[in-house]
């Protein structure tokens, strides 16, 4: 063989060569279809919650377990192998629950089941006893004259209407949020609502309430719906019912929580971020499983399956699981207002904070010319029966602070039927979270988190940037 021929046959050796190593190399859609179907085959968002609530369980801010999460969420971070963990403080007021009971003293004795919302303060220790004054809605005691409860315990009965979207929680939560300003305007004792809640387990629903300077403030709790049911019957008998009504919960001292942060870096931007999380305290009465453990393991998972990845995206994936939602997004307004001068590097982000239910649907809040980015995680959501919806997405809670700041945001819709019939009860425990339906929000993190940070597109709500 002469030389030109052994050259030759050498350069079509190598070409061969180097197309096999092209080909060897997936396309985004590959990887990402790999990675999807890789969360979808195993339950470690589960096993991650597992741990959370057996180890932790409920983490009500400013307590001991509130502590013991912020330790808990380093160590998992760290063992599950991301490139940076660290913390950031967070401080804030508390609340200590007490003691809490009602009965209802005539005409026909009964105990309810109550449990004080968030920051009431307490009623003496004999408690209150007064006749119940009833209206269904919170607007309805608005309208009504000015010494309409005057000497009384209000009761608003308004109930919650179940819908996939939740969308039955807005009109009935002013109530607990305003009731016992509006209620001590008109001279009340004390206010006892309604659980904001769908179940008919005889569970009370606890949750945030507010005053307001210059209004009295009152105690105020919420009954379980089967008590709320039971005092709508005796009220319509036209007799005087009178309540006893004790609330020993109160403020605690300062306290100093943290924002739980882990990073999967990216490989070529790695200054450049897209956030997921939840949040990490819960309320006090249940193990805090749904509301919001199932977030935090969802998106702690999404990351590491990212991670874990030899093809990283160009763009850091941050997981942030936030202090103090439940008392007002404590946590969040304090990561917007150290993070709001990086906020040009914070590409977008998703909340997971409604519950466990398979996601059904996402919408996007980006620069129009993204939405082919959006189009190619559409067409991956797919397999996992999730449709697109629109360009019109609001933040999850935990991410309002950023979102007001400019940053982009998606939403991820998970089917929150059942959502409000465990939301802050005792009933929001590990056994009410089906551990598949974690393995497909964690596939739709997975899609959105690695499709965001390895867009050829800087992401954002204006003028997108390109490298």
């Amino acid at each position: 063989m002469n030389k030109l021929s052994l050259l030759t046959g050498l350069f079509s050796v190598l070409l061969l060569t180097g197309s096999a190593l092209v080909k060897a190399q997936p396309t985004e859609e590959e990887i990402v279809a790999e990675l999807r179907e890789k969360a979808m085959s195993n339950t470690l968002a589960y096993d991650i919650l597992e741990t959370l609530t057996t180890e932790v369980g409920a983490r009500m801010a400013g307590t001991p377990q509130d502590a013991m999460a912020v330790e808990w969420g380093v160590k998992k971070f760290k063992e599950l192998g991301f490139d940076k963990v660290w913390t950031e403080p967070v401080t804030f007021k508390t609340w200590i629950r007490a003691q809490e009971a009602a009965v209802l003293v005539s005409p026909y004795p009964h105990k309810i089941r109550i449990t004080g919302l968030g920051f009431t303060v307490p009623t003496p220790l004999e408690g209150i006893e007064a006749e119940i004054v009833h209206f269904k809605t919170l607007q309805d005691l608005i309208d009504s004259p000015a010494d309409s409860a005057k000497g009384k315990i209000v009761f608003i009965s308004q109930k919650m209407e179940r819908f996939r979207d939740g969308r039955g929680y807005g009109p009935v939560v002013k109530a607990r949020g305003q009731g016992a300003v509006e209620a001590a305007k008109k001279g009340a004792l004390a206010i006892v609502i309604r659980s904001i809640g769908t179940d008919s387990h005889r569970l009370p629903h606890t949750g945030m309430m507010r005053y307001k300077k210059g209004v009295k403030k009152i105690p105020a709790a919420a009954m379980s719906n089967p008590d709320a049911d039971l005092l709508e019957r005796i009220l319509a008998r036209k007799k005087p019912v009178k309540m006893n009504l004790k609330v020993y919960s109160h403020d605690g001292p300062e306290y100093t929580s943290y924002n739980v942060i882990g990073e999967m870096t990216g490989s070529e931007y790695p200054d450049e971020k897209v956030v997921i999380g939840g949040h990490l305290d819960s309320w006090d009465l249940g193990t805090g499983a749904v509301d919001d453990g199932a977030g935090v393991a969802i998106t702690m998972a999404a990351a590491k399956i990212i991670g874990d990845s030899k093809y990283r995206p160009k763009r850091t994936v941050r997981v942030v699981l936030f202090a103090n939602e439940e008392q007002g997004l404590i946590g969040a307004r304090a990561y917007a207002a150290k993070h709001k001068v990086d906020l040009d590097n914070h590409v977008t982000g998703a909340e997971s904070d409604f519950g466990a239910g398979k996601i059904y649907a996402f919408a996007s809040n980006v620069a129009e010319d993204n939405l082919p980015v959006v189009k190619k995680m559409a067409e991956l959501m797919k397999p996992l029966g999730i449709e697109y919806v629109d360009n019109k997405a609001g933040p999850g809670p935990d991410l309002i602070p950023m979102y007001s700041l400019g940053m982009s945001v998606f939403s991820l819709r998970q089917d929150g039927t059942d959502y409000f019939d465990l939301h802050h009860t005792e009933d929001d425990t590990l056994d009410k979270v089906v551990p598949e339906n974690l393995s497909q929000n964690t596939a739709a993190y997975v899609v959105f988190a690695y499709i965001a940070a390895n867009s050829e597109q800087k992401i954002s709500r204006g003028i997108t940037k390109t490298h």
